[in-house]
């Protein structure tokens, strides 16, 4: 068991818990942005999603007798509401776009975190993080169809996929 590991488990579900704060203020305003019904409803699944995320994330600091940063929780509480208010100034492609950037990020997050919890012997986190990371994915893929095509993609371009979790993450 690495100390070294679990601190930075500890870091990575830490700046996770903070991270779904600002997304689930940031889809707060972007789903109440966008006019499609279906788009709309879609994101609003993803902002639930990222809440229970939050809370799913808070537990598994708990099990491992640390907190949220405060600091970080109040910059990512700003960063989140400022974006959702965002999202009704900057058009659909912005959005869209940024959260499928994020999301991307995000996967990368988790399954950097779940290597953690295996490498500093909390296994029983492992399928826990990587179920958060596939929920992710599918939040990408939706950000990613929804651009694909687009005439902005000339400038902004399409952020790189994110592989499908390629390492095991054993029982060691």
């Amino acid at each position: 068991m690495s100390n070294t590991a679990l601190r930075d488990l500890i870091v990575e579900l830490q700046n996770a818990h903070a991270g779904e704060r600002a997304a689930g203020h940031a889809y707060a305003g972007h789903w109440r942005s966008v006019s499609d019904p279906a788009e709309r409803a879609h994101i609003q699944k993803i902002e639930k999603e990222e809440w229970h995320h939050r809370d799913l994330v808070r537990g598994l600091l708990e099990q491992l007798n640390a907190e949220p940063r405060p600091l970080r929780e109040a910059v990512f509480l700003a960063i989140g509401k400022t974006i959702g208010v965002l999202c009704h100034i900057g058009g659909w492609f912005i959005p869209m776009y940024g959260a499928g950037r994020l999301e991307s990020h995000n996967i990368i997050e988790y399954e950097r975190a779940a290597e953690y919890a295996s490498l500093s012997g909390h296994h029983e986190m492992i399928d826990c993080i990587l179920g958060m990371a596939d929920v992710e994915r599918e939040h990408e893929l939706f950000f990613r169809e929804k651009v694909t095509g687009h005439s902005l993609l000339r400038i902004f371009p399409m952020w790189k996929t994110t592989p499908v979790r390629t390492r095991a993450y054993a029982v060691r």
